[in-house]
C-alpha cells in the first residue's frame, strides 16, 4: 500500500525528494566496476541485495565521505552505525579526545574529513582545549547536529556573524559611492567571546533560512521553541541547544533518546553473530565480549562481510600501505 505521502506527490518530487537517481548512479557505477564477479550470480540479485543494503542503513559502510554526504539517508544510516559500532565507549564510560573519535570515524569512512570532528567537538568543549576528554554521548549528539544540518550550520553561522556586526541580514543594501565605511567582520573565535545576540531577531533570520534552504534544516517550530527560551545567546550556545534538544533527536530519527543510547539488543545479536563468523576472534569474544566491540590499536586485517563489492579489490591491493597510513595519524 503507498503511503500518504507518495500518493500526495507527482512521480518525479517523489523520486527527487527520495534521491532514487543518486542511488541508482552508485549501484550502475558498482555493477560496471564489478561486472565480472556480478554475471555468476545475476544482475537481478544485485540490484535487489544493492537496494536492501539502503534500506537497512548498510550500504555507507566503508564507502568514501562524498557518498556519505549525499543524502540525508545516508548521513543518517552513518550517524546510526557509527552509534550501534562503538556504543560500548560510553557503555565503558571511557572518554575519549576529539582525535580518537576522528579514528573511530575513519573506520567506517577512511577518507572521513578531521574539519567536521573538529566543529562537532568544539559543540562539546566551547573555550575548552580541543584535546580535552569527552564522553561517548555528548560527543554523538554533537557530531549528530554537525553532521546533519552541516550545511545549514554554515549559513547560520554567516547570519550571526553578520548581526554580530550590526546588520540584518534580512536587509537588501544598495552600495553607493558615498558608503566608504567597511566594517570587518568578526571572526566566529572572536563571537563566541561576545555576549551573542537577540534571539527573536536571531529566529527572524534563521525561519527565512529555512523556508529557502535546500538542505536539511531542523523543523523551524523547534527552532523557535529553542530561541523562545532565551533573550540573547551565543552561536555555540545555540548548537549546544540544538544537540540537547530531544524533539530534534527525534525529528532526525537516527538516534534513540540518551537514556536508551547504550541499548541495542538487535545489534548485541548481530555481533555475537558475525563474531562467529570471523577466524581468530572467537575465542576472545568468548572471554569478553565487550572488549571486542572495540578497535584496538594495531586490528588484525579481516575481511568484513559488510564491505561494499566494489571495494574488495581496491583494499586488498591497498592493505599495506593503509596500515602506514593509520599509523602515521595517530602520531
Amino acid at each position: 500500500m503507498l503511503s500518504p505521502e507518495r500518493l500526495a506527490l507527482p512521480d518525479y518530487e517523489y523520486l527527487a525528494q527520495r534521491h532514487v537517481l543518486t542511488y541508482m548512479e552508485d549501484a550502475v557505477c558498482q555493477l560496471l566496476e564489478n561486472k565480472e564477479d556480478i554475471s555468476q550470480y545475476g544482475i537481478a540479485r544485485f540490484f535487489t541485495e544493492y537496494f536492501n543494503s539502503v534500506c537497512q542503513g548498510t550500504h555507507i559502510l566503508f564507502r568514501e565521505f562524498s557518498f556519505i554526504q549525499a543524502t540525508p539517508h545516508n548521513r543518517a544510516s552513518f550517524l546510526r552505525a557509527f552509534w550501534r559500532c562503538f556504543r560500548t565507549v560510553g557503555k565503558n564510560g571511557d572518554l575519549l579526545t576529539m582525535r580518537e573519535y576522528h579514528c573511530l570515524l575513519q573506520l567506517l569512512c577512511p577518507d572521513f574529513p578531521l574539519e567536521l570532528t573538529q566543529k562537532a567537538a568544539r559543540i562539546v568543549l566551547m573555550d575548552d582545549a580541543m584535546d580535552c576528554l569527552m564522553s561517548f554521548s555528548d560527543f554523538l549528539f554533537a557530531f549528530q547536529i554537525q553532521f546533519c544540518y552541516s550545511e545549514f550550520l554554515e549559513s547560520v553561522a554567516a547570519i550571526y556573524q553578520d548581526l554580530l556586526a550590526g546588520k540584518n541580514p534580512n536587509t537588501v543594501i544598495v552600495p553607493t559611492s558615498s558608503s566608504g565605511q567597511h566594517r570587518q567582520r568578526p571572526t566566529l573565535g572572536e563571537a563566541s567571546m561576545l555576549e551573542g545576540v537577540e534571539a527573536s531577531l536571531f529566529y527572524q533570520c534563521l525561519e527565512n533560512l529555512c523556508d529557502r534552504h535546500k538542505y536539511s534544516c531542523p523543523p523551524p517550530a523547534l527552532v523557535k521553541e529553542v530561541l523562545s527560551n532565551v533573550q540573547r545567546l551565543t552561536f555555540y550556545g545555540f548548537l549546544v541547544a540544538l544537540s540537547k534538544h530531544h524533539g530534534i533527536n527525534q525529528a532526525l530519527g537516527a538516534l534513540p533518546d540518551k537514556g536508551d543510547l547504550m541499548h541495542d539488543p538487535a545489534m548485541d545479536e548481530e555481533l555475537e553473530r558475525l563474531l562467529v563468523q570471523i577466524p581468530g576472534l572467537v575465542n576472545s569474544a568468548t572471554a569478553n565480549p565487550e572488549a571486542s566491540c572495540l578497535p584496538s590499536r594495531t586490528p588484525p586485517r579481516v575481511g568484513s562481510p559488510w564491505r561494499p563489492l566494489h571495494h574488495a579489490r581496491k583494499m586488498d591491493a591497498e592493505s599495506d600501505g593503509s596500515t602506514e597510513e593509520t599509523d602515521e595519524s595517530e602520531t
